[in-house]
């Protein structure tokens, strides 16, 4: 069984990960009986009603597969996506992502079905160098997905050529290339190929309810990588490291356009950021808001002291907060203005060390943006004046102002934990919202088994909406967390 089994992953190997899309859509296994090779014929109601995407699949009688009722495998929120190459062409989002990405999911699928791969123990951490029966299932699991030939399984030494399929592996997974069979790798090298498939499904199924309207310049954020990417005629011109929102407040799926660019802005402080954190701060500190730069204005939009306000009660929802512009301002000095329904926008943030972590969701929803002055001249190019050396200039001034691109750019936040590159390669992400929830694969009979549904993503239009802030105060005033 063992023997076979290995084969089924040889076989599979080619199908996956680094074929072109024809290559993808032409392969077939050789050589292996049909009652053991793939998917057994699947009743119509394993369908949901979006094409392509898949409910409940069952894992035919007779398969090694492990038991339905294991754990899942919690992925560490962790990102790499500073060392994913800066100069990697190839966009997370692109026109033919979806097809792709179901295609990619049926591979996995077929995996599954024939018994997954094997998985290294917990503790299995590992180097160039090291040799053992633990190098050996490395070397299956990584042939599994493509990363290493199939001929070269049987090695018990950790190699260079090991090593460079392990790399290849962490860039798949935005991870530090190190070759280092520890910590995240080993934990992303762990998740089953039915979570895998569940991932890619769900991603599918998560953009199946999107109608992006792609140009010839767009914006990617996919929210998972902490990333954002600037993409021009179908190539990645600029990937910006980004902090994104904490699990309980989540950046929101959006698709809209950028319309501004604004230049040290003021931020108008939500009322629920009011209620959650500036309440609680000005019970604490009755100089928070003076410290903090923050004003107080009535409806008539005269100035308000805080002191005339009773801070013990929800009585400042009333008014409009507002802080000034400046270094210590929550959005920076630069924010990418994108009307929509849930007021999330792209800014700077006084937070810059934030970046150098490899954990980036900090933020209450919106995107924090890393060199976001570079982002902002290519998001400029093509107006009239306004390049980096004007940016600066203007940010210098200290005083507010608005720059419109020469064209509005659409621009997707978008939630994937499975995508696949224009060139076939199949990339994952950890589920830091846990919306992965969907088909669960059960062995052939067994009634189907559901996890609680999970809210689907929001379709949002283009009402635009007062900012929602998402940085926190800069040093020494004490941080709270806008929303």
């Amino acid at each position: 069984m063992h023997r076979v089994r290995t084969s089924l992953l040889s076989v599979l190997t080619s199908l996956l990960i680094g074929a072109s899309p024809a290559a993808l859509a032409q392969a077939a296994p050789h050589g292996t009986p049909p009652a053991v090779l793939g998917p057994a014929p699947l009743p119509t109601n394993t369908f949901s009603s979006t094409p392509g995407v898949l409910h409940n699949v069952p894992v035919p009688d007779g398969q090694a597969a492990p038991p339905v009722a294991a754990p899942k495998p919690k992925p560490a929120p962790v990102v790499h996506e500073r060392v994913v190459a800066r100069n990697d062409k190839r966009p997370s989002y692109h026109p033919d992502s979806l097809a792709l990405i179901n295609e990619a999911a049926q591979k996995y699928l077929a995996i599954a079905h024939a018994g997954g791969w094997p998985i290294l123990p917990a503790n299995a951490t590992l180097q160039p160098g090291a040799e053992g029966a633990n190098v050996i299932t490395l070397r299956q699991r990584l042939a599994a997905e493509g990363d290493l030939a199939a001929t070269d399984v049987a090695n018990p030494v950790f190699d260079a050529p090991l090593a460079v399929a392990v790399k290849k592996f962490q860039s798949r997974h935005g991870q530090s290339q190190n070759a280092l069979v520890q910590g995240p790798t080993l934990a992303a090298l762990r998740i089953s190929a039915r979570e895998r498939f569940t991932q890619l499904n769900e991603s599918a199924r998560r953009l199946a309810t999107r109608n992006f309207a792609f140009g010839q310049r767009y914006v990617v954020v996919n929210i998972p990588s902490a990333s954002v990417e600037a993409i021009e005629n179908s190539i990645v011109e600029k990937r910006f490291i980004a902090v994104v929102g904490k699990k309980e407040r989540a950046s929101p799926e959006v698709e809209t356009r950028i319309t501004n660019v604004n230049l040290n802005p003021t931020w108008t402080v939500p009322v629920s950021i009011i209620k959650k954190d500036i309440i609680p701060k000005m019970q604490k500190d009755p100089a928070y808001l003076t410290k903090a730069k923050i004003r107080i204005y009535g409806i008539s939009g005269n100035e308000v002291d805080p002191r005339a306000i009773d801070w013990s009660t929800e009585r400042a929802v009333a008014f409009t907060l507002r802080q000034d512009s400046g270094t210590a301002n929550a959005l920076g000095q630069l924010r990418i203005d994108m009307p929509n329904r849930e007021s999330v926008y792209m800014h700077d943030t006084p937070s810059k060390r934030l970046f150098a972590s490899d954990d980036r969701f900090h933020s209450s929803g919106c995107v924090r943006v890393e060199n976001v002055r570079d982002f902002a001249a290519w998001v400029l190019e093509g107006a009239k004046d306004w390049d980096r050396k004007a940016i600066d200039a203007a940010i210098a001034e200290g005083k507010r102002k608005d720059v419109r691109p020469a064209h509005p750019i659409p621009v997707i936040w978008t939630y994937l934990t499975g995508y696949v590159t224009p060139d076939g390669t199949v990339h994952f992400r950890p589920d830091i919202y846990g919306l992965d929830s969907g088909p669960v694969l059960t062995a052939a009979g067994d009634a189907p088994t559901t996890r609680k549904a999970k809210a689907p993503p929001i379709a949002l239009d283009a009402a635009g909406l007062d900012a929602r802030a998402a940085s926190a105060f800069s040093q020494p005033i004490q941080q709270i967390d806008p929303q």
